[in-house]
C-alpha cells in the first residue's frame, strides 16, 4: 500500500466495491445501523429503491439476481430488519439465485452482550446461505465484498449475508480496491461429452430436462439447436419456463405443480434423461417420484454447476460438473444419429403440450381464469415479464400462459407467497420499457402488497392482478382432501383491492366477469399508472381441472 493512498470511510469503500463489481441497483429499507452506507450512495452510479418492508426489498434483489445472473443487492437494518429479509434470502437459496444481503450490526465493542437488536447472523442465516459473515475491520472491505460476489455467483449460485458493524463503517481506511469479480465457469470434459454422445446413440426414447440458474440467451439458443439436431423432446423444470420457447416444435411442457399427465408418462417411459442445470428438486421430480432412489432405472445424465448437488438424491449414470453456458456450447460438437428412432416421439410430445394448453377449461362461476391467461398470452408483447407469487392460482399461469423470451417469468422456486409484486417492481426498475405484470392470489398479495406503494413512488406502471377467491386456496384444497368439510383458518375477508390501488395513488378496477377483463386491463395500461385489477372468481374452481366440492366429495367417500 502506497503511503499516499487516500483515505475514505469503510462505508465509502464498500460503495466503491459495489460500483467496481457492476452493481447498478440496490434495494433497501433504511436503518440507522447502516446510515453511513446510505450517505455514501448519494451521487453514485447506483439507483437506490427504498421499499416498505425488508421482505419485499430482499425479494426485489433476488429477482434482479435471477434476471441478470449478477448478485442482486439488498441493504437492511439489524435485528427485525434482518429477520424480515430472511424471506427473500430463503427464496434465493432454493432458487439458486446470486444475491448479497448487507445487514447493519451493533458496534463491535457491544458484540456478545445481547445489545439492542443484536443477532448472530452466521447462526440465523447459516443454513440458507453460501456464506454468512461479518466485516469486523474496515481495511478488509474490498477483500470480503469480493469474496461475497465470487461465492454468490460461482458453482451453484446462492445468497450471501454480510453484517456491517456501525462503528466499522465510519472508520477511515487506506486500502486498495478489489478487481471486478468473475464467476468461475466449469466446462465439460471431452470424455464426458463422448460418453454422452454414445449414450444418445444407444437410446430408444431419450428426454431432455432443463432447469436451474446460470443460463443466458446464448445457452438457451444452443440447447434449442441441440434439440432440433437430435430431434429430442424438452421439458422445463419447476418455474423455469423462460429456458425453452413453448412454441418450439420440440417443447413438451413444464414439470411443476399439476403437470400434464401425458408429459409425466413420457418421462417415466424414457430410457435416458439428460438433466441440464436442474437441481432435480422435489417439485420438478413430482415429490421424488419420477425416478427410483438412489439408483434410477432410467439412465440419468446430470449436468450441474457444482459437484455437491450431483448424487445428492440420485446416482447418475453420467455426472458432468459444468455450468449450463459452457455445457450448452459444447453440445454443438456432438454428432446426432443418422436417423433418430425417437423423432416421432418428439413431435407427439409437442402435440400433447399444445392439446393440454391451447383451449380453456371449464370453471364454475362467471370468471374463467384459463380464458384470462389465454387472453394475456395473445395480447401481451412477446417481451412482457410476468411475475407471480405462490398458490393454486399459478396452475393457470403454468398451463395456459406462454413465456416466449428468456427472462420473461419470475417466480419463487421455494413456493413462497408474497413474491409477485416485489419482483414486478424490481423488473420494472430494471426494464422500464417492458410491460410487467404481477399475478397474485388474494392471500398471496397481502403478504407484500405494501410494495405497491413503492411502484407508485417511482412511477412504475406495473399491472397487478389480484385473483381473489376469498381463501388460502392451496391450503383449503389440502384441507378438503384430508379433512373434508372441516373448514378452519382458510377463509378470508378481503378488502376492495381496486380501492386499495386508488388509495395509494394508482389505477384500480374490479373484474367480476371474464368479459370485463380485457377492457379493464387495457384501461390499466392506458392510465400509465401502477394498477391493480381485482379479479373475483369462484372459490369452488380450485385448479384448472378440480373443484373443491369434488375434492370434498371424494374425501368423504374415502372416509366411508
Amino acid at each position: 500500500m502506497s503511503p499516499d493512498t487516500p483515505t475514505r470511510t469503510a462505508a465509502e469503500a464498500l460503495v466503491d466495491q459495489l460500483v467496481i463489481h457492476g452493481v447498478r441497483h440496490v434495494f433497501c429499507v433504511p436503518g440507522e445501523s447502516y446510515l453511513p452506507v446510505l450517505d455514501a450512495l448519494i451521487g453514485r452510479e447506483i439507483a437506490v429503491t427504498v421499499c416498505r418492508q425488508e421482505g419485499g426489498a430482499a425479494m426485489m434483489a433476488e429477482a434482479v439476481g435471477k434476471a441478470t445472473g449478477q448478485p442482486g443487492v439488498c441493504f437492511v437494518t439489524r435485528g427485525p430488519g434482518a429477520t424480515n429479509a430472511a424471506h427473500g434470502v430463503h427464496i434465493a437459496h432454493q432458487g439458486s439465485t446470486p444475491m448479497i444481503l448487507f445487514v447493519g450490526q451493533v458496534d463491535r465493542d457491544a458484540r456478545g452482550r445481547d445489545a439492542w437488536q443484536e443477532l448472530d447472523y452466521a447462526a440465523v442465516f447459516g443454513s440458507m446461505t453460501k456464506w454468512a459473515g461479518e466485516i469486523d475491520d474496515g481495511r478488509r472491505v474490498p477483500e470480503l465484498v469480493s469474496r461475497a460476489f465470487h461465492l454468490a455467483t460461482s458453482g451453484q449460485p446462492g445468497p450471501v449475508v454480510l453484517a456491517l458493524p456501525h462503528d466499522m463503517l465510519i472508520e477511515r481506511v487506506a486500502v486498495a480496491d478489489a478487481r471486478p469479480y468473475a464467476a468461475v465457469e466449469t466446462s465439460p470434459g471431452e470424455p464426458e461429452m463422448a460418453a454422452l454422445e454414445a449414450m444418445l446413440a444407444e437410446a430408444k426414447s431419450p428426454f431432455v430436462l432443463v432447469g436451474g440458474s446460470r443460463w443466458d440467451e446464448a445457452a438457451r439458443a444452443a440447447v434449442a439447436r441441440f434439440a432440433e439436431r437430435f430431434a429430442l423432446p424438452v421439458a422445463t423444470g419447476f418455474r423455469r419456463l423462460p429456458l425453452f420457447d413453448p412454441l418450439h416444435p420440440n417443447y413438451a411442457g413444464d414439470l411443476g405443480l399439476s403437470p400434464n399427465p401425458a408429459l409425466l408418462a413420457r418421462i417415466k417411459a424414457a430410457d435416458l434423461v439428460l438433466a441440464i442445470g436442474a437441481r432435480l428438486s422435489d417439485v420438478t421430480t413430482q415429490s421424488y417420484g419420477l425416478f427410483e432412489i438412489p439408483a434410477p432405472k432410467t439412465r440419468l445424465v446430470h449436468v450441474f454447476p457444482g459437484p455437491d448437488e450431483i448424487g445428492r438424491v440420485w446416482r447418475p449414470d453420467l455426472a458432468i460438473n459444468a455450468t449450463p453456458t459452457r455445457f450448452a456450447a459444447a453440445l454443438g460438437r456432438l454428432t446426432p444419429p443418422a436417423s433418430p428412432a425417437w423423432r416421432a416421439a418428439a413431435d407427439a410430445a409437442h402435440a400433447e403440450y399444445l392439446a393440454w394448453s391451447e383451449a380453456p377449461t371449464a370453471q364454475p362461476g362467471p370468471v374463467n381464469l384459463s380464458e384470462i391467461m389465454i387472453w394475456l398470452r395473445e395480447n401481451l408483447p412477446e417481451d412482457a415479464i410476468v411475475c407471480n407469487g405462490a398458490g393454486n392460482f399459478t396452475g393457470w399461469i403454468h398451463r395456459f400462459f406462454r413465456v416466449r423470451r428468456f427472462g420473461g417469468h419470475f417466480a419463487p422456486n421455494s413456493g413462497s407467497m408474497g413474491y409477485g409484486v416485489p419482483a414486478a417492481v424490481a423488473m420494472q426498475r430494471l426494464y422500464p420499457q417492458r410491460r410487467v405484470v404481477a399475478v397474485s392470489g388474494d392471500g398471496d398479495f397481502l403478504m407484500n402488497g405494501q410494495e405497491f406503494a413503492t411502484a407508485v413512488q417511482y412511477g412504475l406502471p406495473i399491472v397487478a392482478l389480484v385473483l381473489d377467491n376469498s381463501s388460502y386456496g392451496t391450503i383449503r384444497m389440502h384441507q378438503e382432501r384430508d379433512y373434508p368439510g372441516r373448514v378452519i383458518a382458510t377463509d378470508l375477508k378481503n378488502p376492495d383491492f381496486a380501492a386499495y390501488a386508488r388509495a395509494f395513488g394508482g389505477f384500480g378496477a374490479t373484474v367480476e366477469r371474464t368479459a370485463d377483463f380485457a377492457p379493464a386491463f387495457e384501461a390499466a395500461v392506458a392510465s400509465g399508472q401502477p394498477a391493480i385489477l381485482h379479479v373475483k372468481f369462484d372459490q369452488d374452481g380450485i385448479t384448472p381441472t378440480q373443484t373443491l366440492s369434488g375434492i370434498r366429495a371424494a374425501g368423504l367417500a374415502k372416509a366411508g
